[in-house]
């Protein structure tokens, strides 16, 4: 397919200054000399500013590196997951029509996107929240027809189901991704016909719908103040002030795993005080759904998968602000604290239902330890299910406190053990 520049380009183009340091961080993640190496982590940063890649933005990104305009060009002409002109604002959909989808369905799939987004490929919406393509293969055909939507997989798609989905995203709410047909990953679509064992006691989500949910960025773009830095080549004894008053005491190496070195020192032209690599802390963006990245040290995207702590960093207690102002709904506030006892919070993700991002809200709200959530009574639970930002319900839907009073005593839950064991992320 022939990919073009947008005829109506803007007259410049910036990185926000969070995003700037951001991409300067990924600069230094390759050696003296092969700086061009950041190209494509780079030229999606700029797309996810401002919703599409404009020529301004390639110019940018290959100043930074040192490239000649023309290989950016080659780069961003290429890729179908660069947007070369301007995308809904809500969303783009991208329809996978190659052997399998088109067998099972995608041309279904595109007919429902003409009829609610747009006659053709590339327009936008008459409400400018909406466009859509047809696109190659995206790997994953045995759950045909599918579409990617934002950064994530929508599987098992019918025309209802896609119809539906792009409802729910138009009126600013976020339908889980994977399959979409109630099969839990790529399995028979008869059901399973083994590895039946952990058929009952596994999470509700496979772990790629899981991550997704959790993290909740699907659909929202990342301007930059949402990823904290931390530096890769800090000294062992340097501790770097985080937002919220918090500081992470827990580098070692520049936050490499213990025994691993770091890398090549930055570049002549990066600033020393700007490298560092993403800690893709988790945080919210009000009742629009949460705009945050997966926290915690464990390995999220492809800009970090290789960089993360062995061990979680020490909790700290949130500046006060951190909280929401005001609570919303039924119910009575339960009584949180003002940091763990002892400095040493329960690792709530051992509740089933709560990841990451929820851990990081459980904490700003005051709520850190197993025994504070068996205690809630039911007009606690009804405000704490009103007050999760995006994720409204999930305390009484998965059971929290009954979870929570089973390990605050020292029990286990089929969950908890799963998590011990390692086999949750």
């Amino acid at each position: 397919m022939l990919r073009r520049l947008y005829h109506d380009q803007p007259a410049s183009f910036e990185f926000t200054p969070a995003n700037r340091e951001w991409a300067q961080a990924q600069i230094t993640k390759y050696p003296e000399g092969r700086q061009a190496s950041a190209i494509i982590p780079l030229l999606w940063r700029a797309q996810e500013q401002e919703g599409w890649l404009t020529r301004k933005a390639i110019e940018h990104v290959c100043d930074m590196l040192g490239m000649a305009h023309i290989r950016g060009l080659e780069v961003a002409t290429f890729y179908f997951m660069f947007q070369l002109q301007p995308v809904g604002s809500v969303a783009h959909v991208q329809i996978c029509g190659t052997t399998s989808c088109m067998i099972c369905g995608a041309e279904d799939l595109i007919a429902v996107c003409k009829q609610k987004i747009a006659p053709n490929a590339h327009e936008l919406s008459a409400d400018g929240k909406f466009s859509w393509e047809e696109v190659e293969c995206l790997g994953a055909c045995a759950n045909a027809p599918m579409a990617q939507i934002g950064k994530d997989y929508y599987e098992d798609l019918t025309e209802e189901k896609l119809g539906w989905i792009i409802d729910e995203m138009g009126a600013g709410r976020v339908p889980t991704p994977g399959p979409q047909n109630g099969r839990y990953a790529s399995e028979p679509a008869s059901g399973l016909t083994s590895l039946k064992d952990h058929e009952t006691d596994r999470d509700e989500l496979n772990v790629s719908a899981r991550l997704a949910t959790d993290i909740g960025d699907t659909i929202k773009r990342i301007d930059g103040t949402e990823v904290p830095l931390r530096a890769p080549w800090g000294r062992q004894s340097e501790a770097m002030d985080l937002p919220g008053g918090d500081r992470d005491d827990n580098l070692n190496t520049g936050g490499l795993p213990e025994g691993r070195t770091p890398g090549p020192k930055p570049s002549e032209n990066v600033p020393a005080d700007d490298t560092g690599i993403t800690k893709q802390e988790a945080q919210e963006e009000g009742t629009g759904g949460p705009d945050a990245d997966a926290s915690g040290n464990r390995p999220n995207s492809p800009e970090t998968a290789d960089r993360f702590d062995p061990e979680p960093a020490p909790v700290t207690a949130p500046a006060a602000e951190a909280a929401p102002a005001t609570a919303e709904g039924p119910g009575t506030r339960p009584e949180g604290l003002d940091g763990p006892r002892g400095g040493e919070a329960d690792d709530l993700k051992r509740i089933k239902g709560i990841g990451p991002k929820l851990e990081q809200l459980c904490n700003r709200l005051g709520f850190y330890h197993f025994d504070q959530i068996a205690a809630w009574s039911g007009e606690e639970i009804a405000w704490v299910d009103q007050n999760l930002e995006g994720f409204k319900g999930r305390v009484t839907r998965d059971e929290w406190v009954a979870q929570a009073k089973l390990l605050a005593e020292g029990g286990e839950t089929d969950f908890s053990k799963k998590v011990d064991k390692g086999d949750v992320y």
